[in-house]
């Protein structure tokens, strides 16, 4: 090995990617033997085996929720009637206004 000491910060970089790529690609290899023997084990007993990838999570959907209450004067201000109340509704609820005059 040599003296980190002695060398640059651009080298210290590089030491250090190269490692980290040497280190990744080990962990690649030994996790395919172990996967390899997984299944032997697994079909030596007439069964099969799924490895599902951690940290590989499937595509959650998000649907948008439509909009319910909308600002009288301001149609830029907007809620869903999801969460805590916006301020603006809770300024005219406080003035006595009803919730069911801001539907949509």
């Amino acid at each position: 090995m040599s003296d980190y000491q002695n060398l640059s910060e651009k080298e210290l970089k590089a030491v250090i990617e190269k490692a980290e790529n040497a280190l990744k690609n080990k962990q690649f290899s030994k996790r395919k033997e172990v996967i390899a023997k997984i299944k032997e084990l697994a079909a030596s007993i007439d069964s099969t085996v799924e490895i599902h990838e951690n940290g590989k999570k499937s595509p959650r959907t998000v649907s948008k929720v439509s909009i319910k209450y909308r600002h009288p004067q301001d149609a830029e201000k907007t809620w869903t009637g999801r969460g805590m109340t916006p301020k603006w509704m809770q300024a005219l609820l406080d003035k006595g206004h009803d919730r069911s005059e801001f539907k949509v």
